[in-house]
């Protein structure tokens, strides 16, 4: 489902190069669940932009579903994106004068063939699951931490993705909200078998994953001992 070879990105810092990813590769199957941990400024957020498209290396590949990314303009990308992958943001992203039904619809009345009426009942169906029935109506400042993240949730898997990426989903959240925002991702991963590229610091939910990857310094290192 996906896969990275020697992964790098490199920007531009005081007139010298800044080295923020370095020779990275993975490989995720279809299904599959790959946690990827290492400490603050490691360069975690910068590896899942670019295994979702949303960025493009310095050099090395990604190819996400078969479709090697580098072969693809922009519009191209971003259509891929729309298509096959959800994205889970740390600080939620929701529009806070949506309230979280319109929320959830953002995508899917964004996607080709969008349709409002059918829009509106999936918002819905998708809320429920995530255990929101009858907070539809509410606006995101309504809304405690983890029921936004709950509403970032259904929106990721508005358009039935592929693959999700998570960055660091319970960063924001109490421990007893992010154990739930865990949980609930496994049974979304489990039942709709969906892919799941998580980006942590916190080892216990790294554990729960099929595959693991850590890094340091932008480059991937050995499990650190215990």
């Amino acid at each position: 489902m996906l896969i990275a070879r020697n992964l790098t990105k490199v920007y531009p810092s005081g007139g010298r190069p800044l080295t923020v990813l370095n020779q990275v590769s993975l490989e995720v199957e279809a299904g599959g669940f790959l946690a990827v941990v290492g400490p603050s400024g490691c360069g975690k957020t910068t590896l899942l932009g670019l295994l979702a498209g949303l960025d493009i290396p310095s050099s090395g590949q990604v190819v996400l579903d078969g479709q090697d990314l580098a072969t693809l303009g922009e519009d191209d990308r971003a259509r891929l994106r729309s298509e096959k992958v959800g994205f889970v943001f740390q600080s939620f992203q929701l529009i806070p004068t949506l309230t979280a039904q319109e929320n959830v619809q953002v995508p899917l009345e964004l996607a080709p063939h969008g349709d409002r009426r059918n829009a509106a009942e999936r918002a819905r169906e998708l809320l429920q699951r995530v255990g929101l029935d009858g907070r539809e109506h509410h606006y995101p400042a309504q809304l405690s931490g983890g029921e936004q993240q709950r509403v970032a949730i259904a929106r990721a898997f508005a358009n039935e993705p592929r693959i999700l990426f998570a960055d660091e989903p319970t960063g924001n959240l109490d421990a007893a909200s992010g154990a739930r925002i865990v949980e609930l991702l496994l049974q979304l991963n489990r039942e709709l078998g969906t892919t799941l590229v998580l980006v942590t610091h916190e080892r216990p939910i790294a554990a729960l994953a099929r595959q693991t990857l850590y890094l340091r310094d932008g480059q991937a290192v050995p499990a650190p001992d215990a």
